[in-house]
């Protein structure tokens, strides 16, 4: 209830008159990258900036605006997360919530306590679990789920999203046994004697998710409608939302025809499976409703995440010698993919953690690129979070753009070293080395994975601490980025991944009036605090979808 009246109370304010904002302090890029200061914003009745610069400058070309006195307080642009997922933001509120527990008997409590006050529920769905906080060495079980719920199936996802943890219910509902076999690309974790001990690895996932009921079209609003007030929340007016299905096209164009999405995004086609082949029938959608939505990309995956030990390697991982993790396709059928998508005009988007996936992606656009190389689709690696050294250089040769996470690096920490060890860890999370070669990051979060707070990530760019200060001194420090730098990769180059600089990313006139209005200073705090900054205020296409 709660969630429709914010919604109600943002859609219900003015949307068609002139605005001046006066008595700001204002920061934001030029197009050159530059940050500039400012105290006016003036923006017409349909969203787009006039002015930018002193109230007399701003006044003279508004005479007849409305005035909106913000007395002092720090305005930004609207900040952009280049990477997450809207839907699934949506869907935690209405699961089990794993990220808390400190150990697998807390977890496992949390199951059981969920379970008995959601009787109706016909599965449990949970999301957030990570073994490497447990301390466990190993994954959970399925007996260990049992012990909580064994009537009704439960499925609970890791907090990176590259495997399930079920329960026995699960597994025998989806057939799964001592003779399934692994799927290409995929893992089904197994004890001495095969038999599947609950713990499925990102392709295998699917041998239990396909048995799980689709989401009915009121329950996929509903959870639309939770992520777009905590995206408002945070501050961010848009969302490049990594993996769409022709459903969730649909919802995303209603919602835009009806002035109810109150975040731009960015959408990419799960895959160039059936849905890529429904929804490009009529090519890419670069722009819709007033660049509120677009559809002009494609997702795919190499590999899958460190700490579920699927990404895949060129040598084997350090804590365990017995596998180098998964590439999803060989070579020729990921090719296939990527040529499909770059045909028909879409730009390509893939997920790569691994320094083999990263390998194999970088080989495969620098065949494919020259084929089509009268077109700017500014193709992009999601995460390029381990990439040898030898192979960063070929993202600014290829053009390729790095959509990175820095709150990746502060939550990895805890692992990442004794997956990789301290040779390949030198190419991890290196965001120092892409930006002094000269490449523009898009930085983003991968919500629900990690919080979709911006501020959390521009903290983490440059301070490489988690949010408790740890470690002292910074995580790798010498990969850090100033703060005007993370400001750009959450602003004007998130934008620049998505095509779409000329119409947000800045506060520029011809632009679009997304800003946001903070409780603090980000340029003159000390950088320890940048994540504790609150959003007071949150516009939209000049029109207030927020209000702390």
């Amino acid at each position: 209830m709660r969630t429709t009246l914010l919604i109600a109370a943002a859609l219900a304010l003015p949307a068609h008159a002139d605005i001046i904002i006066d008595r700001a302090n204002g920061y934001t890029l030029n197009s050159a990258g530059q940050l500039q200061r400012f105290t006016s914003l003036a923006f017409d009745d349909l969203g787009r900036i006039v002015a930018v610069g002193s109230e007399q400058e701003t006044a003279a070309a508004l005479p007849r605006a409305e005035h909106i006195d913000v007395q002092g307080k720090t305005l930004l642009p609207g900040l952009i997360d280049a990477h997450g997922h809207v839907f699934e933001l949506g869907e935690i509120a209405s699961g089990v919530e794993l990220y808390s527990p400190t150990s697998l008997s807390g977890a496992v409590r949390a199951v059981a306590e969920f379970a008995r006050s959601h009787p109706k529920n016909a599965w449990i769905v949970g999301f957030g679990w990570n073994q490497e906080n447990w301390k466990l060495g190993r994954f959970p079980t399925a007996a260990e789920l049992d012990a909580a719920v064994g009537d009704r199936p439960v499925l609970l996802h890791r907090v990176d999203g590259h495997a399930i943890w079920v329960n026995t219910k699960a597994l025998e509902m989806a057939g799964v046994n001592k003779d399934t076999r692994d799927p290409s690309g995929g893992k089904i974790e197994r004890d001495a004697s095969g038999k599947p001990t609950g713990v499925l690895v990102d392709a295998a996932m699917e041998l239990v998710n396909r048995v799980v009921p689709l989401p009915t079209p009121a329950e996929a609003r509903a959870t639309l409608d939770v992520a777009l007030v905590s995206l408002a929340k945070v501050g961010l007016t848009s969302v490049h939302d990594a993996g769409i299905k022709v459903v969730q096209d649909d919802i995303y164009r209603d919602y835009a025809d009806h002035g109810k999405l109150t975040t731009r995004v960015y959408a990419m086609i799960g895959d160039t499976a059936s849905d890529f082949d429904e929804l490009s029938k009529d090519g890419p959608l670069k722009s819709y409703a007033n660049d509120v939505y677009a559809l002009a990309s494609v997702k795919l995956y190499s590999d899958g995440a460190l700490g579920s030990r699927g990404a895949a390697l060129l040598a084997p991982y350090s804590d365990m010698p017995s596998t180098k993790g998964l590439l999803f396709y060989p070579d020729a059928e990921m090719r296939a993919k990527m040529d499909k998508a770059m045909k028909a005009g879409y730009q390509v988007n893939i997920h790569a953690i691994g320094d083999a996936g990263n390998h194999q992606i970088l080989d495969a656009y620098a065949q494919l690129i020259p084929k089509y190389k009268n077109v700017e689709l500014r193709h992009r690696i999601e995460h390029a979070q381990v990439v040898t050294p030898e192979d960063i250089p070929r993202f600014k040769q290829l053009g390729i753009l790095p959509s990175m996470q820095p709150t990746h690096a502060t939550s990895d920490q805890n692992m990442a070293e004794q997956r990789v060890g301290r040779e390949r860890i030198k190419g991890a999370y290196a965001w120092r080395t892409f930006l002094d070669q000269g490449s523009k990051i898009a930085c983003g979060s991968d919500f629900p994975i990690e919080s979709p707070n911006p501020f959390e990530g521009l903290h983490a760019a440059v301070t490489r601490q988690n949010n408790a200060g740890v470690p002292a001194g910074g995580w790798y420090k010498n990969q850090a980025m100033t703060l005007t730098e993370a400001f750009r990769c959450f602003t004007l180059d998130a934008a620049y991944a998505a095509r779409q600089e000329n119409v947000i990313g800045s506060l520029e006139t011809g632009k679009w009036a997304d800003f946001i209005l903070v409780d603090r200073d980000i340029f003159k705090i000390p950088a320890e605090q940048l994540g504790k900054t609150q959003v007071l205020q949150t516009w939209m296409g000049g029109k207030r979808v927020y209000k702390k």
